[in-house]
Parts: structure tokens; C-alpha cells; sequence
């Protein structure tokens, strides 16, 4: 029986099955329970879809899921992960598109795989002519315990984000980066030909990432005058600027100008940050 007969048969029973519990009236929940994650990511989308088993009390890596053999990364029909813009994993560069997430456990390293073919149920049609980029990464140990297989993403940043397999005790960290830069600045360039400048969302962006201060300070000096000098947050990021630049008095009298202000529109947040703020600017 080829591969494709497999797999088509595979679906059709699971669909049979359900079918079959639906016209008896029977609601029953799946054993693997399935998620579809969505996470923001630089200027784009990252997506994965996925079933998740349970443990069970069973002895999952390296007994119900061999090393050294391909594995589905979840449960049911392969897990897929979605790219709405080019990203970076391990060093390793990824167009935007759909691929199906596999991997192959090991004691001290497993292999992680982006296939092509993300319509598969299981790695039964598995095939590695279908693959578009291989590489390893290091297990390590979960600081607790996870029963449910869980895909999850940590310490995300602007440009980079870690994506976590967690099971059992094992938890397998996937680092990630995009690059956003090129299309942010060629995106403020295009606003600054507006009527509606964004002078206080660029100045902010020049400011962390490490633009020119002189043009981050002129756009925040014109947001400031735009917002008539009321606005305890515009006051805050002046500050940071000055202070940025080595100006610590002026980075003391925006803070001093941002907590008055917060305090008179009682803004407990802004009091704290712009005091935050000023105790920086006096050091």
C-alpha cells in the first residue's frame, strides 16, 4: 500500500470515527488536545498549529518516543508552524510560508526539521527528500515537570524569540531572529512625507535602536509642541533621550515637567516612571 493510501485512509478513519460519535449523539474529548498559537512577531505573524498528548505516566523521550527517530513534534496530523515574514532560526534563514515542525529527540541533541510537505497525519509519510532546512539544537532540563507536550514562546523581543518544546522534563529552546530594520526606516521615511508626522513613535525607534539622537531629539522636541507640552509620557521619552545624549539636566527638568504633569491627571503610572526617571537623571 503506497504512502498516500496510507495517510488518506488514516484521515478517513479518524473522520469516521468522529462522524460515528456525532450521529450517536456521543461528545467525547480527543486524548490529544489541539492549540493553535499565534504570536506577534517583529513585523509579521508567527503561527503553529498542533495536537498535544499527555504523558500519562508513561516514560515519554527515549521509550514512547524513541532517539533517533523522526517524530512528529505533537500528536495527530503534523504539527505546522507559519511564517508571515522571513525569520532566522539558529543562524539558519526561512522564508516566509508553511512547513510541518519535526524533530528527532536525543539524549544530549535533537535534530529539528522544516518539511515541505505540511499535509501528513503523524510521520508516517515522512520524508526527508521533503525537507527544507535540518539543524541541532540542545535539550535541557524543565524546571517542572510539563504532563501536556506544550510549544511556547519566551523572552520575545522586537527582533528575537525563543520557542519553546516542553514535555516531560525536557524542555528544547529554538532561537529566532528577523530582521525589521530596512522596512521600519524606509516606513518612517514614508510617514515624514505625510501631514500626520509619527515623531514620537520614530523617536522612539531611533532611540533603542540606536539611531541618530540628534533627529530622535528633534522629533521629540515636535511631538512635545504638537501635544501642546501636556503629555507625561512624551515628557518621559524626552527625558530618556537627553539622558541618552548626556544631557542630565535637561533629562531632570522633563521628568521633573512629566511627574507634575502625571500628578495633576492622577497617572500613578508616569509618577512612578518619570520619578524612575529623574533619580537616573541625578545620579
Amino acid at each position: 500500500m503506497n504512502t498516500i493510501l496510507k495517510t488518506t485512509l488514516l484521515v478517513a478513519l479518524a473522520i469516521s470515527l468522529n462522524a460515528d460519535l456525532k450521529a450517536q449523539g456521543i461528545s467525547i474529548p480527543q486524548p490529544s488536545s489541539g492549540q493553535t498559537l499565534i504570536q506577534d512577531f517583529g513585523l509579521g505573524k508567527i503561527t503553529v498549529k498542533y495536537s498535544r498528548p499527555n504523558t500519562k505516566g508513561r516514560k515519554v523521550f527515549g521509550e514512547l518516543e524513541p532517539y533517533g527517530s523522526v517524530w512528529r513534534t505533537g500528536a495527530n496530523g503534523a504539527t505546522t508552524i507559519t511564517f508571515t515574514d522571513n525569520v532566522t532560526l539558529e543562524g539558519q534563514a526561512v522564508p516566509a510560508g508553511d512547513y510541518a515542525l519535526f524533530t528527532i529527540p536525543g539524549k544530549t541533541e535533537w535534530t529539528v526539521i522544516l518539511n515541505k510537505n505540511t499535509k501528513q497525519w503523524g510521520a508516517y509519510d515522512y520524508k526527508e527528500s521533503e525537507d527544507f532546512l535540518r539543524f541541532k539544537v540542545k535539550p535541557g532540563t524543565a524546571r517542572d515537570r510539563a504532563e501536556t507536550f506544550t510549544i511556547g514562546f519566551t523572552d520575545v523581543l522586537p527582533t528575537k524569540a525563543v520557542m519553546q518544546l516542553a514535555w516531560e522534563n525536557v524542555v528544547v529552546p529554538i532561537h529566532m531572529t528577523t530582521d525589521i530594520d530596512a522596512k521600519v526606516m524606509a516606513s518612517i521615511d514614508e510617514a515624514m512625507k505625510g501631514d500626520k508626522k509619527p515623531y514620537f513613535q520614530s523617536a522612539i525607534y531611533y532611540l533603542e535602536n540606536g539611531k541618530d539622537l540628534n533627529k530622535a531629539m528633534e522629533w521629540m522636541n515636535a511631538a512635545d509642541t504638537a501635544d501642546g507640552g501636556k503629555s507625561p509620557w512624551v515628557k518621559l521619552w524626552k527625558g530618556r533621550v537627553q539622558l541618552k545624549m548626556g544631557d542630565k539636566k535637561g533629562a531632570a527638568e522633563s521628568a521633573a515637567a512629566g511627574i507634575k504633569i502625571a500628578t495633576e491627571i492622577k497617572n500613578p503610572e508616569y509618577i512612578r516612571l518619570n520619578t524612575a526617571l529623574l533619580a537616573d537623571a541625578k545620579k
